[in-house]
C-alpha cells in the first residue's frame, strides 16, 4: 500500500477520529489497523446509490 495514502488517512482520522476513538489512539495505530478501520468505515460507500443492479 502506498505510504502517502496511509499518511493521508492517518491525518484525516486524527483530525476527525471515528466515534469512540481519540486522535492519540489513531496516531499510535499500526498501518494495518488504520487500513482496517478505513475499510470498515467506507465499505458501504458503494451502496449509497438508491438504485441497485439486478442480477449478479
Amino acid at each position: 500500500m502506498d505510504q502517502n495514502f496511509i499518511d493521508e488517512l492517518r491525518q484525516k482520522y486524527i483530525k476527525n477520529p471515528p466515534e469512540g476513538m481519540t486522535p492519540k489512539l489513531v496516531r499510535n495505530m499500526t498501518d494495518s489497523d488504520l487500513l482496517d478501520i478505513h475499510y470498515f468505515l467506507t465499505e458501504d460507500d458503494d451502496f449509497d446509490d438508491d438504485e441497485f443492479e439486478e442480477g449478479f
